[in-house]
């Protein structure tokens, strides 16, 4: 009985148990408030109906059945909470720590102000190497709104990109 028990834990165990070890308590709470949000039936399992619902409750409408379908076949089997973290730590894994990111940025800001202007970004990113859409820049200006002056606050950005949330300030 004993080999059967080693067999499973070696073959099975691996990408379950460990992806817990890969965040800090808080984070595993942040997604699995997250999962539960996007589960909008509540069974346990993420389904191309939940993300019809979620996506649809953030205003996204028309979403096709074969983007839903895509988003679902990137899990290897059901989307439990487990499998759902373990997307997010192979998502992760190849991600720039934020002082590599910061120091990204800090290479635009030659005064160190911590910010950048609205216009000068997003030339970078509509004409540079991967550039974004007018969609995704328009989502970007909605999540991180430049001051007054224009200026866009990218410690924010390096944050939320590497932490999934806003600083509190």
């Amino acid at each position: 009985m004993a080999p059967k028990k080693a067999k499973r834990r070696a073959g099975g165990g691996e990408g379950s148990s460990n992806v817990f070890s890969m965040f800090e308590q808080s984070q595993i709470q942040e997604y699995k408030e997250a999962f539960t949000i996007i589960d909008q039936n509540r069974d346990g399992i993420i389904s191309k109906d939940d993300l019809r619902d979620v996506l649809a409750s953030m205003g996204q409408l028309n979403v096709k059945n074969e983007e839903l379908e895509a988003m679902i076949k990137e899990a290897s089997g059901p989307i439990n909470f487990t499998v759902f973290l373990t997307m997010f730590g192979e998502k992760l894994k190849g991600a720039d720590p934020e002082d590599a990111i910061l120091a990204s940025f800090k290479i635009l800001d030659p005064e160190a102000t911590g910010s950048i202007k609205k216009e000068f970004l997003e030339e970078l990113l509509t004409t540079q190497c991967d550039r974004f859409s007018k969609e995704e820049m328009k989502n970007l200006w909605a999540a991180f709104p430049p001051d007054v002056a224009g200026n866009v606050d990218y410690k924010n950005i390096c944050y939320v990109i590497t932490h999934g949330e806003e600083k509190e300030e």
